[in-house]
C-alpha cells in the first residue's frame, strides 16, 4: 500500500497556514500542524477530517520564537513515527518597532521566529528528504523581502533572508528530488493585518492589490512542484517585481525620505 505524503505546516492555526492545510489535505496529504494556539489547531484538524474523509492530522503546540521549538517539533514527529515530505515554513508576525522601547531580547525572539527557526527546520528535515529522493519546501517570504523600505527594518529584512536561504538551498539540492521555493505574497486577505493592528492600512489600500489566501497557496504549491526558486504571487505583484529589481528603477524607489 502506498504511503500518504505528509506535510508539516507551521503557523497553521489561521491565514495562509490554515489554507495550506486545506489544499494539501485535499490533495491527499496527511498533516502535521504546528502553532502556539493548540485549541485552534485541533478545531482545524476536526474540520479537515470531516471534510476530507478522516485525513490523518498530528497537532504540535510550539512557539517558534523559543530556541528549543524546532528540536521539539522534530522530536514529536519522530516519536509519532511520521516523516515529512512537504515542509511549509509559514509562521510569522509583523514584529516590534526596531526603534521602539522593547528590550533587545524581544527583537531576538522575533528574529528567531522569522529566520533561525526556518533555517533549523530546513536543517532538521531536508537531509531525510534527500535520502528518500523526494521533498518539497516552501518558505513563506513576502514582496516586502524584494525591496527595502523606510521604517521596515525587521519584517522586510527577515523576508529577504528567507528568499536568499531558499535560493541557496534550492541550488544545493538541485536534481536530487527536493524542491525549495520562496513564496512572496503581497497583500493577502487573512487575519494577519487585524492581528498586527494594520486594519487602517487594509482599508486605505486599493482592492486590486489584495489577493485571496486560496490564490497565494495554490500558486505557491504549483511553483514548488515546478522547481521554481522564487514565486511572486499575484499578477499585479509579478508585474511590479521587475521594477523593484531593475538597476534602472531601484534608485528611484530607494531614495531617502
Amino acid at each position: 500500500m502506498t504511503r500518504r505524503l505528509t506535510a508539516l505546516i507551521t503557523g497553521a492555526s489561521a491565514g495562509l497556514g490554515a489554507e495550506f492545510a486545506r489544499q494539501l489535505a485535499a490533495s491527499g496529504c496527511s498533516l502535521i500542524l504546528v502553532a502556539r494556539r493548540v485549541e485552534r489547531l485541533q478545531a482545524i484538524a476536526r474540520q479537515l477530517q470531516g471534510e476530507f474523509g478522516g485525513v490523518e492530522v498530528l497537532c504540535i503546540e510550539a512557539d517558534l520564537s523559543r530556541v528549543d521549538a524546532p528540536e521539539h517539533i522534530r522530536d514529536q514527529v519522530s516519536v509519532h513515527g511520521w516523516q515529512v515530505d512537504y515542509l511549509i515554513n509559514n509562521a510569522g508576525a509583523s514584529g516590534p518597532d526596531f526603534f521602539g522601547t522593547e528590550p533587545w531580547s524581544e527583537h531576538l525572539d522575533y528574529l528567531r521566529l522569522m529566520q533561525t527557526s526556518v533555517a533549523e527546520l530546513c536543517h532538521c528535515f531536508i537531509p531525510a528528504m534527500l535520502e528518500r529522493g523526494f521533498g518539497r519546501v516552501i518558505n513563506v517570504s513576502s514582496v516586502s523581502g524584494r525591496i527595502a523600505a523606510a521604517n521596515n527594518c525587521h519584517y522586510g529584512p527577515t523576508k529577504t533572508y528567507l528568499i536568499a536561504l531558499s535560493e541557496a538551498l534550492a541550488l544545493s539540492v538541485k536534481r536530487r528530488g527536493v524542491h525549495v521555493t520562496a513564496l512572496c505574497p503581497g497583500f493577502t486577505h487573512t487575519d494577519f493585518h487585524a492581528t498586527a493592528g494594520l486594519d487602517d492600512l487594509k482599508q486605505s489600500t486599493p482592492r486590486f492589490m489584495w489577493y485571496s489566501a486560496e490564490t497565494v497557496v495554490r500558486e505557491g504549491l504549483q511553483a514548488v512542484e515546478k522547481g521554481r526558486l522564487v514565486c511572486v504571487s499575484g499578477r499585479f505583484y509579478r508585474w511590479l517585481d521587475p521594477l523593484f529589481q531593475s538597476v534602472w528603477t531601484r534608485w528611484l524607489l530607494l531614495r531617502p525620505e
